[in-house]
C-alpha cells in the first residue's frame, strides 16, 4: 500500500471494511509516524476513525485544534449526521453513523486535515456551511 498524503484527500481514505483491514492500515499508519485515518462501512450506515498516536510523540496536535475538532463533533452530533456515541479526541476520534461513504470521506479528510492543523476543510464540512 502506497503512503497516504498528509493530509489525507477524501478519495483516498481507506476504507477498512472487512476482517484484517483496520490492522492493516492502522500499522502502515504506526509505520510512517501519520495520523491514522479511515471509514468503515457498518451497515448502511459508516464510521470515521482517526487515532493521532500513531503519528508518535513528534506529532503535537495543539489544544485550539482538539476544541476546534471537539466542537465540530458535537455539532455534527447535534445536527443528527453522526450518532451522540461518537468520541471526540484528544487523541482518538471515531463519529458513527454518517449517512454515506462520500460523507464519510469528506468528514474524515477533514477531520485529518485538522489534525495536521488546518481548520478551514473541517470548518466548511460542518452543517449549514456552503
Amino acid at each position: 500500500m502506497e503512503p497516504l498524503p498528509t493530509p489525507c484527500p477524501a478519495h483516498l481514505v481507506p476504507d477498512v471494511t472487512g476482517v484484517g483491514d483496520f490492522s492493516t492500515v492502522y500499522q502502515q499508519a504506526q509505520a510512517q509516524h501519520a495520523v491514522f485515518i479511515a471509514i468503515e462501512g457498518q451497515g448502511p450506515r459508516w464510521t470515521v476513525k482517526a487515532d493521532t498516536l500513531t503519528a508518535g510523540p513528534e506529532h503535537v496536535v495543539e489544544d485550539t485544534v482538539n476544541d476546534a475538532a471537539r466542537d465540530s463533533v458535537i455539532r455534527l452530533v447535534e445536527a443528527g449526521e453522526v450518532r451522540s456515541d461518537a468520541y471526540a479526541g484528544p487523541v482518538y476520534f471515531v463519529l458513527h453513523g454518517v449517512a454515506s461513504e462520500n460523507r464519510a470521506r469528506e468528514l474524515a479528510a477533514a477531520l485529518h486535515a485538522a489534525l495536521y492543523g488546518d481548520l478551514e476543510p473541517l470548518k466548511a464540512a460542518l452543517p449549514g456551511k456552503t
